[in-house]
């Protein structure tokens, strides 16, 4: 039988999305040729933020390749665009004057970005933030420019200007709003977001109305104008201010469009030969935006071409699950509530955590996470199944592992979760469909069930829960690889683990050497490698290797915190905690000299200048004359303690000496993150010593040492590893683990993450119950110690410092 003829304008993750869903139901009906007008193939358009980034490269986020268009015998023009839909003939004209003939169209023409009609929107450097090649200019541009300004506070604009930002670039974000992603976000989570994102060193005016952009006299944009009359500087100016259903070509046919082209519960356009979906489809007056929503509609689609003639679209109740820069963020239906409804909200600013629940007449109606979105899935299925919640009423803010059983508790959620649960929203991919195709079709790694499912294919928030179902149903032959042991970067295929052994083995000492020897694909590295191999040389080749200040990141370089506005953090080391009235002087003169903005005590037991300008540091340094607190640093930070047995009735041990004699003993380390002691001369703990890295508590019998703790985001006790009589074995055991640590954890590893992966009982074996090793351990750190200048110290003496603060470094992040 003769195959009939079926076209697709756009080659766009809708489009060809309902083409696989096609091929599954009737592979052999059509004979299927493709438009796109970019020359690539189908490729993830929500993963050009990584791209821009630096964190993945386009080949990695292609979605079909050109061999996949081969295996089903698909006629593909790149780089063509339509430009004529000749109805009566059924045919489609490219403008090279292509023509291909139809019996079947589908049109998925998707979005285009909304660029303000303002003075100055044609100029060089004004771009539009939508595919690959919007990603490319903004990567060139980021080389050869300073200034960036993204107009827009969506999720698009933040991600551009996270991108730009970690390029080097100076970012100011612009918003017409009163807070950032309002559509997906009530104000307090955006101003949450707003100030975590400040302090990654990102620039925000809102609410802020764009007027005029500004010529530099050679046709490129230089400053961006606001109503009030206030300028910024901008070399480069991303619209991201929201998206435009592409119809002009349907409409340029005939086709019934209304603020998008306008599709039934088919997906059928008011030509019953044409069909459209994506962004530039409106069914029952909505075009959507979100992958899911496209997605579901594909699937419709697909079942009318293939002639089945049953599915029915009837539009889609949305969720927003995110990752905004490493942050996460979930909301779904009425989250903004209203008259007649009721909130339950849960506010932790310090821990960064926010959630707000909207319940009606007692249905959960909507639902906004910030920071923890582990339970979003489970709050979007309350809120589309219309679920009562009055008897659980009590416990829904603890999600819905509080809700269950108590026969429950350590079950993972995939063990929770029945078949028809959905698991991957972006495409309605529920957990019956992955168990079935992973048994199967023997799948044992997460990216076969991606190919095979498309499930964490798209945003990949769903990715820990693939694994969980990957895990549970084929047990210990999964291929699932720990974060550890994955790729340092996009640079090189090699693990962490792999590097530091090579370095050591072939006696690398060079970042170039490494590079060489490695295979690294690109020939200088990048952001995220070059500072972990600077740290693995220094620390396996003491002497021998020399710190690659370039590799390091800004404010390592600087020697300050840089802060939202600009300005640095100074923080002088004091010794233990303690002071004495001369540095207090200092501190106090350099406060006024400078004008220093504020003087705060930190946690650490230290004073922080804050509010320090970029020009004023070596002279505050030199005028300071004391030595570098290392707040900034992959390196040792503080050693807290209390006073300890010399001044408190109830101290046991003289900590505040300990605690004097362990930073002097580890001043100048680095190490794979940053690294906090403390000492307490009691059991009392008034130094907080079971929450940092290493913690030393005072008894009457001696000390107890307690190693892994963690004083941020998610607490982690330390755990008890053993006990001593005396200040010198205080010294050797607490050094010989932190030796241990710097040669075995891998860059940016804290050590309870270190701790955790190797395992507490091979710690102990290398520093307890090998007394050779633990010397040795001892040894070798004050070995490195003793052979590294302070590069603080070394270089603040320079002038060409000066000169390094003036430029935009390599490495910053």
């Amino acid at each position: 039988m003769k195959k009939l003829k079926l076209v697709l304008i756009g080659n766009g993750m809708a489009g060809v999305r309902t083409l696989e869903e096609l091929f599954k139901l009737a592979p052999d009906l059509y004979d299927v040729t493709v438009f796109g007008a970019e020359p690539h193939p189908n490729y993830n358009r929500i993963l050009l933020s990584p791209v821009l980034a630096g964190e993945q490269t386009f080949e990695e986020i292609v979605l079909n390749n050109l061999a996949w268009y081969a295996e089903h015998n698909i006629e593909l023009h790149l780089h063509r665009k339509v430009v004529e839909i000749d109805r009566g003939n059924r045919r489609v004209i490219a403008e090279d004057g292509t023509v291909a003939e139809y019996d079947r169209l589908i049109i998925a023409t998707g979005s285009t970005p909304f660029i303000l009609p303002i003075p100055g929107k044609d100029l060089q450097g004004v771009i539009g933030y939508r595919d690959i090649a919007d990603t490319q200019a903004m990567i060139d541009t980021a080389t050869t420019h300073r200034h960036a300004v993204v107009i827009g506070g969506g999720l698009l604009g933040l991600e551009a200007a996270n991108g730009l930002k970690l390029r080097g670039m100076d970012v100011t974000v612009v918003h017409i709003g009163d807070w950032l992603m309002e559509r997906q976000l009530d104000k307090t989570a955006g101003k949450l977001l707003q100030t975590a994102l400040e302090s990654r060193g990102l620039k925000f005016l809102l609410p802020k109305q764009t007027a005029e952009l500004l010529d530099d006299g050679n046709g490129r944009v230089r400053a961006v104008r606001f109503a009030e009359g206030d300028e910024v500087p901008a070399d480069l100016v991303v619209m991201a201010a929201g998206i435009r259903p592409n119809y002009a070509l349907a409409e340029s046919a005939g086709l019934a469009c209304n603020r998008g082209l306008t599709v039934d519960d088919t997906m059928r356009t008011s030509d019953p030969n044409i069909f459209s979906i994506g962004e530039c489809a409106a069914h029952r007056g909505i075009a959507y935006g979100l992958v899911a929503p496209l997605f579901e509609q594909a699937k419709v689609c697909a079942n009318h071409l293939a002639m089945q003639g049953t599915a029915e679209y009837h539009g889609s109740v949305t969720s927003t699950k995110l990752k905004v820069t490493g942050i996460d963020l979930f909301s779904a239906g009425d989250f903004m509530g209203g008259d007649g409804c009721e909130e339950i909200t849960l506010s932790d600013p310090i821990g960064g955590i926010y959630k707000k629940l909207v319940i009606r007449d007692d249905i959960l109606v909507g639902a906004c996470l910030y920071g923890d979105t582990a339970d979003g899935g489970w709050y979007f299925r309350q809120i589309r199944e219309n679920h009562n919640v009055s008897e659980i009423r009590d416990l829904l803010m603890f999600g819905e592992h509080a809700i269950g059983d108590a026969g429950h508790q350590g079950q993972d959620k995939a063990m929770l979760m029945s078949d028809e649960m959905e698991v991957c929203g972006c495409n309605g991919v529920c957990k019956g469909t992955i168990v079935k195709a992973i048994t199967e079709n023997n799948l044992l790694s997460v990216d076969e069930v991606k190919k095979h499912t498309k499930a964490a294919s798209s945003c990949g928030s769903c990715t820990g829960l693939v694994e969980q179902i990957l895990i549970n149903t084929v047990g210990g032959a999964a291929d699932v690889k720990p974060k550890s042991e994955k790729p340092v970067c996009n640079c090189t295929d090699h693990t962490h683990g792999v590097v530091r052994q090579a370095i050591r083995e072939q006696h690398l000492i060079t970042i170039p050497q490494a590079i060489a020897a490695l295979g690294w694909k690109t020939p200088n590295g990048c952001a995220t490698c070059r500072p972990a191999l600077n740290y693995y040389l220094i620390s396996t080749w003491p002497g021998e290797a020399k710190d690659d200040p370039q590799s390091r990141f800004i404010n390592e370089r600087a020697h300050a915190n840089i802060q939202k506005d600009g300005t640095y953090s100074v923080i002088p080391r004091m010794w233990g905690g303690v002071t004495n009235a001369a540095e207090l002087r200092r501190i106090a003169d350099v406060a006024d000299k400078y004008n220093v903005p504020m003087v705060k005590v930190t946690g650490g037991q230290r004073i922080d200048l804050l509010g320090i300008k970029k020009q004023d540091l070596p002279g505050v340094w030199k005028d300071l004359d004391m030595p570098c607190g290392h707040a900034y640093g992959k390196s040792i930070r503080t050693v807290k303690t209390c006073v300890g047995s010399e001044f408190c009735r109830f101290g046991t041990q003289n900590s505040t000496q300990m605690g004097i004699d362990l930073e002097h003993a580890m001043f100048g380390m680095w190490s794979p993150h940053k690294v906090k002691f403390a000492v307490s001369g009691c059991p009392r703990n008034c130094a907080e010593s079971g929450i940092k890295d290493v913690g030393i508590i005072g008894v009457d019998s001696g000390w107890e040492l307690y190693v892994g703790g963690n004083g941020g985001i998610k607490t982690e006790a330390g755990e008890f590893f053993t006990k001593v009589k005396t200040a010198e074995e205080v010294m050797e055991y607490s050094l010989a683990f932190i030796e241990l640590y710097r040669q075995e954890a891998f860059y940016l590893e804290r050590t309870v993450h270190y701790m955790h992966r190797v395992g507490l009982e091979h710690i102990k074996k290398a520093v307890l119950d090998d007394e050779e090793r633990r010397r040795a351990l001892y040894q070798q750190l004050l070995f490195a110690l003793s052979l590294e200048q302070d590069p603080w110290k070394e270089r603040i003496e320079q002038t060409a410092l000066k000169k390094e603060f003036e430029r935009i470094p390599v490495a910053a992040l």
